[in-house]
């Protein structure tokens, strides 16, 4: 049963192929409910659809760009016409173009169309707006209008009558619906209104109550995915709108907008390069070419949903909403659905063979009670004459046969997972994780080891420089303006020249008039010692041009900008991980200011000077410049060597209260912390032992010297690694991959930058960073950290071990009911002729020893009362057999009750412990006694009970509840390993 298991519902918790998602949904033949059952799996025909629209769009965009190509070598020079007419409705609303026009030049690449509306230049003067101050919001509700809202079309919310309708849809309750109407008719014809209908509307009842009870479920199911979902959906740009900078939502840009680009951001809407450096688009999500797309002045056409891989810039938002293919490809994938998870696939295969279980009882069951009432009917002679009451007697075999297959089929065990899966996921959401991926919250609870960034998730990354080295002098940052005092002027000018035009960041007056510092939190560690020093942001911008960029990324380790100096010729400015730019040094800044080469001594005071600063758990970069002459071209790449020595800064990023603790719960729960970083290595351990990451016996590593071990000398290395400083992505996809592959570990890995997505592709579990981290980098993740804090990630953790702990006793108590109800149906039809009443590897040793104890007592019990029932409560007289079957199905009952308060833990044998704390499970209870006191007492006629002696309802209780003791000494009883 266990290889049927492995080798058909067997998936990937990510990734899995589509032939194992098929195969397992072919093998589901036997199901109620469809649409219910297969609600939140994937739907593969829409995946389908949007895989054939990504197609198209790969070869209009090929064929778009060619065309492009080719109107260029003919339109230089030329005077060009258009014969395009602006609608009346766009020159009413103040505007010069429609958002036909605007859609038709973006997406088809039109060279000649912007030509003839004056290049970008052109769109934005009839957009009414400017690269300096955008739109104004006044004109916000006119622009909607023309040009409709960044929104794309979404199905709309399922109301809770949907849910009704899809509950209705259940083949065996439209089976038992059709015998109560069958009931009902043979019933009033035969006895008369209302004695004849209690049967039929006996019937009814009880599928009205399972229908509005699953609707309801599903409908409260619906609205914590809706809550999740708009949560997902919240991305926010940086817009400069009003002549402000400021962080806008997607979807409330506007053709007009100005929008920031940098690397790692997600295009929001088509739009016109207007102006940037070395940008790079990722256009594979829309069009499925790999390879980048260079997006400069002469080919500045930008679509919505691509990817920023390198560089910076400004775009002009020129079309939104549906009307990009970006809107029509999400339109259809978002019908698409997520993979399901692990768990649903072979929790469906259980309710399948159970199913088919269950069918084959229902079968022989139904032949049997027919094989008797044809035996009877031979013996008599009357085998060609039927009555009325025989016909219903037919009539309620076959529902007998009907009601064993609804007792046997747990339809509820997938969907009890994608239930609690959606309660984790929005209690998650409430302690700061995001789940993308259903999975994720399972496959996190089996994590072994999780490799996390420093940056952010186990500092606060807030950042500000403390210490600096200038001049070959350390000085404490201490805020006051005397800190600049010292410095020489010539310096303190190459400094702010390095400090404003090489980097990433922005200086701006925001709405309420105050100075506000854009960027990652090193560049604006760098900027406010800029403003500390006296500076100006733009006022240092206008003394030069910057004629090239190169961003910082996480495998050069730093930043590079080329500026065209006003006197002439030109500078080139880095910045970056210390160690490796003062590599490229060989000249520094002695005390007076002037330029020095940097010999042995002058080496030796530098490097000592980053090992002190990393040694207090400070972040080192070096600032340096050179100046390359009058011959630099914007085509090749900045120069990396003959640098000047500016400066040496200390960052401090103070480890988040709480992470020391984290991690030692992690290590308690068997889950190895490793510390993955760009860092220097003396200031990554200084952290690592201030996080109680890196022990005695730990080893600490570098990256460069990772990437060069063998295969042999990293599974020696690897148990032991701790800490791995200076790492590019590669060596933390490498990392990923040899835990996952070589030691069978489950991986879950932190990531923030572009360059991490392989490393969260390949790990079981990718974190990425909410605040810190790029659009890249979450839409390659599993799980997104609103607040970039370790402790959330343990949180998330904790919540991955309880789901599969709570599936594990829904499917103990679940099973339970399962196999004694489809046994003793079974076998109180063949014996009496009338059922009682009218209503992989993951099943653990445990959970299997707790099943069969728990299915065998209640067997015992109901196995009793059938045979000796009658003598032990001296039932005699016409209505003996209704009592006892009262009884039977009282005590079935009250065994189901007391099993679920077993089931609250599956090994330990205080079930009470927090059980008044748990007000849904004591309400759920409560309402199940009551009910069934209000069944037997109050509605007999309908249900076909009796009302009971408060003896007979003693020994019912009593039953119930002896099962408990026994399930305790069950726990006791040793098994293998689960």
């Amino acid at each position: 049963m266990e290889n049927y298991f492995t080798e058909n519902f067997e998936v990937q918790a990510k990734n899995s192929s589509e032939d194992a998602l098929q195969r397992w949904r072919k093998l589901c033949w036997l199901v109620k409910n469809r649409k219910r059952r297969f609600r939140f799996t994937a739907n593969l025909s829409k995946r389908f659809e949007a895989e054939a629209i990504r197609r198209s769009n790969q070869e209009k965009l090929r064929v778009a760009v060619l065309v492009s190509k080719a109107a260029l070598q003919f339109i230089q020079g030329l005077s060009l016409s258009s014969d395009y007419i602006v609608p009346q409705e766009v020159k009413q609303a103040g505007f010069q173009i429609c958002a036909e026009e605007l859609g038709s030049i973006v997406e088809g690449h039109d060279v000649k169309k912007l030509k003839i509306h004056d290049g970008v230049e052109g769109i934005a003067e009839k957009l009414c707006t400017t690269i300096t101050k955008g739109i104004s919001t006044s004109e916000i509700d006119r622009r909607k209008q023309v040009y409709g809202v960044n929104k794309f079309t979404e199905t709309p919310p399922k109301g809770f009558w949907f849910f009704v309708w899809e509950a209705v849809q259940d083949t065996t309750l439209m089976i038992l619906g059709f015998c109560a109407f069958v009931s009902l008719l043979v019933g009033i014809v035969m006895e008369g209104w209302p004695k004849g209908a209690h049967d039929g509307l006996g019937i009814v009842a009880s599928i009205l109550l399972v229908v509005f009870v699953t609707a309801t479920s599903d409908y409260r199911q619906s609205l914590q995915f809706r809550d999740l979902d708009k949560e997902k959906k919240k991305i926010v740009v940086q817009v400069t709108r009003n002549g402000l900078r400021q962080k806008l939502s997607i979807y409330d840009l506007l053709p007009g907008d100005i929008v920031h680009l940098s690397i790692g951001d997600q295009v929001p809407a088509d739009g016109l390069f207007m102006s940037g450096y070395s940008l790079l688009i990722n256009e594979s999500s829309l069009t499925g070419e790999s390879e980048p797309v260079n997006v400069n002045a002469s080919n500045p056409f930008l679509l919505s949903g691509t990817k920023v891989q390198n560089g910076s810039c400004k775009m002009l938002v020129t079309t939104v909403g549906m009307r990009t293919q970006w809107g029509k490809l999400m339109a259809t994938l978002s019908e698409g659905g997520d993979d399901e998870t692990p768990l649903q696939v072979k929790l469906n295969g259980v309710a399948t063979v159970i199913g088919k279980i269950g069918l084959f009882f229902a079968v022989v069951t139904f032949a049997v009670l027919v094989q008797g009432l044809f035996t009877r009917k031979l013996e008599e002679g009357t085998q060609w004459i039927w009555s009325g009451d025989e016909a219903m007697e037919m009539l309620e075999f076959f529902a007998i046969a009907v009601t064993i297959v609804v007792v046997a089929v747990p339809e509820g065990l997938p969907l009890a997972v994608t239930l609690s899966l959606a309660f984790a996921m929005k209690k998650m959401m409430n302690d700061k994780a995001l789940v993308r991926h259903l999975a994720a919250c399972e496959t996190m609870g089996s994590a072994t080891t999780i490799c996390s960034d420093k940056t952010g998730t186990l500092t606060t990354n807030h950042m500000t420089v403390v210490k600096t080295c200038i001049c070959g002098e350390i000085k404490e940052v201490n805020g006051s303006e005397k800190f600049g005092s010292s410095i020489p002027e010539s310096v303190r000018k190459l400094l702010l020249e390095s400090i404003f035009n090489n980097t990433g960041g922005d200086v701006v007056v925001n709405e309420a008039k105050k100075v506000e510092i854009l960027g990652t939190p090193t560049e604006t560690a760098l900027l406010e010692l800029g403003l500390l020093l006296g500076g100006d942001f733009q006022e240092e911008r206008g003394k030069s041009k910057i004629v090239k960029v190169e961003p910082f990324n996480s495998t050069k380790k730093r930043m590079g900008v080329v500026l065209e100096l006003p006197e002439g010729g030109f500078r080139a400015h880095c910045k970056g991980a210390s160690e490796i730019a003062l590599a490229a040094c060989d000249k520094f800044l002695n005390s007076n200011g002037d330029v020095v080469p940097l010999d042995e001594a002058s080496t030796k005071l530098l490097q000592d000077t980053i090992e002190n600063f990393a040694s207090e758990a400070l972040r080192t970069l070096c600032l340096a410049y050179s100046d390359i002459g009058s011959g630099f071209s914007e085509s090749v790449d900045i120069p990396f060597q003959g640098y000047t020595c500016i400066a040496i800064v200390g960052i401090k990023d103070p480890v988040r209260p709480g992470v020391k603790e984290s991690v030692a719960v992690c290590r308690s729960a068997g889950i190895v912390v490793r510390m993955v970083t760009g860092d220097n290595l003396t200031t990554a351990k200084a952290i690592a032992r201030e996080c109680g990451i890196l022990t005695d016996d730990g080893l600490a590593i570098e990256g460069p010297e990772f990437r060069e071990k063998s295969d042999e000398e990293l599974q020696q290395l690897i148990p032991k690694l701790q800490v791995m400083a200076r790492s590019s992505p590669m060596d933390k996809h490498t990392l990923v991959k040899t835990l996952r592959t070589t030691f069978q570990e489950v991986v879950a890995v932190t990531g923030d930058g572009t360059n991490d997505a392989p490393a969260l592709h390949e790990a079981d579990i990718g974190l990425a960073m909410g605040i810190a981290g790029t659009e890249v980098a979450k839409e390659s993740a599993d799980v997104i950290i609103l607040d970039d804090n370790f402790s959330t990630i343990v949180t998330v953790g904790k919540w991955g071990r309880s789901v599969y702990v709570n599936i594990q006793k829904f499917v103990q108590f679940q099973l339970t009911v399962n196999v004694v109800a489809l046994v003793v149906n079974f076998t109180s039809a063949c014996l009496t002729g009338a059922p009682v009443g009218r209503k992989g590897n993951f099943i653990s040793n445990v959970m299997w020893r707790n099943i069969m104890g728990q299915s065998l007592y209640q067997f015992v019990v109901i196995w009793y009362l059938q045979t000796q029932g009658k003598e032990a409560f001296r039932l005699d007289g016409p209505d003996s057999d209704l009592i006892l079957n009262t009884l039977i199905f009282n005590s079935f009952v009250f065994c189901q009750v007391f099993n679920e308060i077993s089931s609250r833990e599956m090994e330990k044998v205080n079930v009470f412990d927090g059980i008044l704390k748990n007000y849904v499970f004591v309400a759920v209870l409560s309402c199940t006694a009551i009910f069934q006191i209000i069944i037997v007492e109050f509605l007999g006629t309908f249900a076909s009970t009796t009302p009971l002696t408060w003896q007979q309802w003693f020994v019912s209780i009593a039953f119930g509840f002896l099962g408990m003791p026994i399930a305790a000494i069950l726990k006791m009883v040793p098994v293998g390993s689960t």
